[in-house]
């Protein structure tokens, strides 16, 4: 799930506080009252809202997350098939044209997008049933992120306003994106394309469409145009694992001088910045991570997700399979909570106690791994655990 700010001015304006949970018609009146205020019209804020409804499947799937706590070989395993490569290739000879102008718009690989466009809908086949409205409306009540979705509610009033949303039929994903690569209202107003030339911005049935504006979204995100993204790499044993981790860059040119090799072809450009990503630790597979990675993050939040996009983007270019080496095991669910809680008491800020490795709190690990003097790859282990 995404969030990406949009600049359409109305959307933007300062909110009139809104509380989060109570009562829901009074909320909705509330909503209303601030959508006219930011200068959307009353009779689009009442056709949005009519029919409003909470729904307890939207708050059922945002607490149930917990595909999200596998570690990255599992995860990778899960979502990569020889079945889903087939078919983006097949995918992407099929949209030819399209993805020649999205090299050549953005300088955006192909595969890139062909990767977040199986990953999210298969390849536009299962694009969600959830009424876009009530999703967004749930999680606008919601007190859990209400800051993210109530502007969300806005942006899609303005969409009704403009008579490219319907309430009442408008489906997709649970936490309300649409169409073929899952697009926030917002991001539609900000960075929906034309992409057949058919005069309509249609994310649900035109391929053309979705692809260019989902590429347009990954552009102004800060995708540096014709550079790498992801590479897989040969880490020698002699490194000095505190240097590892996506807060640690380096140039290409000195990773290099350490050691560090390309298990396929070469390593990118001496001059630029790149960290070595050990998603599962020192012994399992090894990366190197181009600045394009970063914006990765701006798309899902998931350090697993990511990194799984980012290298099922270079098998579907032609990369092998990671070598998954012998990494340690990974901790349950609820030891990563454990060990999340005794983070958290250190004084580490690790995002929540939720059982999921991510990004902050592999930070922490390897903070704490350092100071316990064991090898600071941020894996965390059983053996950390215990120590702390």
């Amino acid at each position: 799930m995404r969030a990406f700010a949009f600049a359409l001015s109305v959307l933007a304006s300062p909110a009139i506080a809104q509380t989060c949970g109570g009562d829901f018609p009074t909320f909705l009146s509330a909503i209303k009252a601030e959508a006219t205020a930011r200068g959307l019209s009353p009779q689009a804020a009442d056709r949005f809202l009519a029919g409003a409804r909470q729904d307890p499947d939207v708050i059922k799937a945002d607490r149930s997350q917990s595909f999200f706590q596998k570690d990255f070989i599992a995860f990778s395993r899960a979502l990569i098939s020889q079945n889903r490569l087939d078919n983006g290739r097949i995918y992407g000879d099929r949209n030819d044209a399209t993805f020649d102008r999205v090299e050549a718009t953005f300088g955006i690989p192909r595969e890139v997008i062909l990767a977040f466009w199986a990953f999210e809908t298969d390849f536009g086949q299962v694009q969600g049933n959830f009424n876009t409205r009530n999703a967004l409306v749930t999680l606008a009540h919601d007190c859990r992120r209400p800051e993210l979705f109530q502007p969300q509610v806005y942006a899609a009033i303005a969409l009704t306003e403009r008579g490219d949303f319907d309430p009442a039929t408008t489906t997709g994903a649970w936490a309300g994106e649409i169409g073929q690569v899952q697009m926030l209202p917002g991001d539609i107003i900000e960075s929906g394309m034309d992409g057949d030339g058919d005069g309509q911005v249609d994310l649900k049935g035109s391929a053309a469409d979705a692809l260019m504006s989902g590429s347009n979204v990954l552009s102004g995100l800060g995708w540096r145009a014709n550079e790498p993204w992801l590479q897989e790499i040969i880490v020698p044993n002699t490194l000095d694992w505190v240097q590892t981790g996506l807060n640690h860059p380096k140039t290409v040119g000195d990773w290099a001088a350490l050691g560090i090799t390309a298990r396929t072809g070469t390593l990118g450009n001496a001059a630029l910045d790149a960290r070595v990503l050990l998603p599962m630790g020192r012994n399992g597979p090894a990366f190197l991570a181009y600045p394009n990675f970063d914006v990765y993050f701006e798309w899902n939040k998931s350090f697993v997700y990511v990194t799984t996009a980012a290298y099922f983007a270079t098998r579907i270019a032609g990369a092998p399979p990671y070598d998954a080496g012998t990494p340690t095991p990974a901790l349950t669910g609820a030891q990563m909570q454990a060990l999340q809680t005794k983070l958290e008491g250190r004084g580490h800020d690790v995002g929540g106690i939720d059982g999921i490795l991510g990004a902050k709190t592999r930070a922490a690990v390897q903070l704490e791994q350092q100071r316990l003097g064991l090898p600071a790859d941020a894996w965390p282990t059983v053996d950390l655990l215990n120590a702390l």
